[in-house]
């Protein structure tokens, strides 16, 4: 008994020990573990950072808004300022499911009746409810979904009639689009813009991909501003708090050269052509020769920029991207390179129909031609074979000067993107007599329109353009309208109304090709052009008689040229009427808005008048310059304007250098490319001497640029053709 109880006894002091002990173990345990939190709290109470994060930073974002101001693309206007493309803005719809979303209000963020949702949706969006529902029901947990293509698009009208329903869970998002309100109107000239992601911003911008939206790209691209400010909880603004903010700057504008009635007009005849006689291509240009404002242009295939229909079958720019061979258009050039030259000689006859050239044969378009006749009936006639003996008295090198002058295989350097330069076989006698009617020879639209300027300015070219001003986003002019003389003349005035009488012949009926453009009461001088199509397989050119490109060209006044129209037809797949009679239905309508604007155009813009500069930064005067139309040369070191050449109020030619002067020291110029006009202005201003020989341009100068030069510096210049 008192070893049982002496047992018991030692059992429970056993226990006694194992709870003593494991009270102990768990009595450090918990002051461990409360030594590390404590410890833990310490370090994140001192250091403010965990995981190498700071807190008060991490806080204080969570109670700050960073929000991007979107800044608005530059808007495109007409030269009249109607609006071709400007900045809009369209929403995507899209349907929380997940019901956790709950905001701060403890209201479902989610959508709650999905039929009702569905119902009520299929008012606005083209789709039903069934379909509405179909969505809202997703195969897989989601915890938002969209609508498809038919959620996407939509307008402000569209947002606002949904939002006025007030269905909870249905939201929006905001995309960037480009408005087009005229449709298919100079589509490839005015180009796309179009949203791209930006993963810097998390959003969405606006990038042009073609025409002049892509070539002044970063000119219409605005700057995006920002705001940084502190919420509350509620997401309301706290009192007294700072707000970190910097505006958006909008985009340039851009005011195109392009006349909105004109361009209409040319879409609605080319519109019909297509339709009525499906050719392959087509292409029509109207420019002011004088200043090298394109006044409408167009091209068959076209699309609709809003709309995007037709893009896939027309994204290429038939007028730069690609390159045809002209026909006998070209002739304009051959018979101008002739006459200026010598080589031109009327009243000699020569035997038509055919001519062979190293084994070669060549036919007029009439085969059996005409007889013997004079070379003055060789332009109006069209006549292959008269245009390859004048090419052959010529001679190949003079003939090759002049298509160099011309800038025949050379880029205009117009502003839309991807032009070609084409190219030119010249190397045997039979490819340089084939070029004299244009064959043998590639270009592009605006390289044709470029030699053609030469015919209003006296044989000098002048560059197309299709931008006559830039302004801020306040409307304030940064460049004026420059018009950009190509090269030197590249004939005589003479010479250029020769080839103007023979333009004019072209539309006598008894001996012109061209009788089906003339139009009564109409001053108007034309050339017609029919092109054989190289054989895509090689070897040769098509056969057919639709398997041309056909084309016209026509000028008014028929004297004293301002206006030019030029059109060209490719492969008529519908031919049911000639080929001059298909062009007519555009030439003609075309002429006749052309000449009735012609009686109402106050431009006068190949004009400008001289700014006062004196006093000026010369980086304000260059503005100054740049904003009327002329270009600035700056004399001197100094910073200051002291003199300029140009007294203020003087009209002056749009584009003609205007010199400056500065204090500092004067330092010879490069003066390669500059006129007689240009050296005068240089002299009077700085009182250097200057000893000119020879015409046209500056080749030579005896002084090597920047070199400083004293007011009675003698300078020897040579100048050429």
């Amino acid at each position: 008994m008192k070893k049982r109880i002496s047992n018991l006894r030692l059992q429970k002091s056993k226990a006694h020990s194992y709870r003593f002990t494991v009270g102990r173990f768990l009595q450090v345990a918990v002051a461990l573990v409360f030594l590390v939190f404590t410890g833990r709290f310490l370090y994140i109470g001192i250091s403010q950072k965990v995981s190498g994060e700071n807190l008060s930073q991490r806080t204080e974002q969570l109670y700050k808004r960073n929000e991007v101001l979107k800044a608005n693309r530059g808007t495109i206007y007409d030269r009249n300022g109607l609006a071709v493309a400007q900045d809009s803005h369209l929403y995507t719809v899209y349907a929380i499911l997940d019901k956790t979303s709950i905001n701060y209000h403890n209201k479902p963020e989610y959508v709650v009746n999905k039929e009702e949702t569905a119902e009520k949706l299929s008012k606005v969006l083209p789709l039903s409810a069934d379909t509405i529902l179909h969505y809202l029901n997703p195969a897989h947990t989601a915890f938002q979904v969209q609508f498809g293509a038919a959620g996407s698009g939509l307008t402000k009208e569209d947002k606002n009639k949904i939002e006025q329903m007030k269905l909870p869970g249905i939201k929006f998002f905001e995309t960037p689009a480009r408005l087009y309100p005229n449709g298919n109107f100079a589509s490839h000239i005015v180009g796309i813009a179009t949203p791209k992601y930006n993963k810097k911003t998390n959003s969405e911008n606006l990038i042009g991909t073609m025409g002049l939206e892509a070539w002044y790209d970063n000119l219409l691209t605005g700057k995006d501003g920002y705001r940084v400010s502190s919420v509350d909880a509620s997401n309301y603004q706290t009192p007294n708090s700072t707000q970190d903010y910097q505006a958006p700057k909008n985009g340039d504008n851009l005011y195109l050269t392009i006349d909105s009635q004109l361009q209409d007009y040319l879409e609605d005849r080319l519109t019909y052509v297509q339709k009525t006689y499906n050719p392959v291509s087509m292409t029509a240009v109207v420019e002011d020769m004088k200043t090298g404002k394109v006044l409408a242009a167009s091209q068959r295939p076209t699309f609709n920029p809003q709309t995007k229909k037709g893009m896939s079958k027309s994204y290429r720019d038939i007028l730069v991207q690609d390159t045809y061979e002209p026909g006998s258009v070209f002739k304009v050039l051959t018979l101008s390179a002739a006459v200026n030259s010598g080589s031109y000689h009327p009243n000699q006859y020569y035997n038509s129909g055919s001519v062979t050239v190293s084994g070669s044969t060549i036919h007029d378009w009439q085969t059996s031609g005409w007889g013997s006749i004079p070379f003055s009936q060789a332009f109006p006639r069209s006549s292959n074979t008269g245009f390859v003996h004048i090419e052959q008295q010529m001679g190949a090198k003079t003939w090759r000067k002049y298509l160099r002058k011309f800038h025949i295989g050379q880029k205009t350097g117009v502003t839309l993107p991807g032009e070609q330069v084409g190219l030119l076989a010249f190397k045997s006698p039979i490819d340089q007599a084939v070029t004299s009617f244009g064959q043998g020879v590639n270009v592009n639209v605006m390289q044709m329109m470029q030699a053609f300027s030469s015919l209003a300015n006296n044989g000098q070219m002048v560059k197309p353009q299709f931008v006559e001003k830039v302004t801020d986003p306040d409307g304030k002019t940064i460049t004026g309208y420059q018009i950009k003389n190509v090269g030197q003349p590249v004939y005589s005035a003479e010479t250029a109304q020769t080839v103007l009488a023979n333009m004019r012949r072209v539309l006598n009926k008894r001996i012109g090709t061209g009788y089906a453009y003339k139009m009564d009461n109409a001053s108007i001088a034309v050339k017609t052009g029919t092109a054989q199509i190289a054989n895509p397989k090689g070897g040769g050119y098509l056969k057919g008689d639709s398997n041309y490109t056909f084309s016209v060209v026509g000028v008014t006044p028929a004297k004293h040229p301002r206006y030019c129209i030029y059109i060209t037809l490719k492969q008529p797949r519908r031919m049911i009427r000639p080929a001059e009679t298909i062009l007519s239905s555009i030439f003609k309508p075309m002429m006749r808005q052309i000449i009735l604007m012609a009686k109402n155009d106050q431009d006068n813009s190949t004009v400008v008048k001289v700014p006062d500069l004196k006093g000026l930064t010369y980086s304000a005067a260059e503005q100054e310059v740049q904003r009327v139309g002329l270009r600035i040369v700056k004399i001197g070191t100094g910073d200051k304007i002291t003199a300029q050449s140009y007294a203020k109020g003087q009209k002056e030619q749009s584009g003609k250098r205007m010199f400056v002067l500065t204090s500092g020291k004067v330092i010879c110029p490069d003066m390669k490319g500059w006129t007689l006009d240009d050296l005068r202005q240089f002299a009077e201003l700085t009182g250097v001497k200057l000893k000119v020989s020879g015409s046209g341009t500056v080749v030579k100068q005896s002084i090597a640029p920047k070199t400083k030069l004293k007011s009675k510096t003698k300078i020897v210049i040579n100048l050429k053709e």
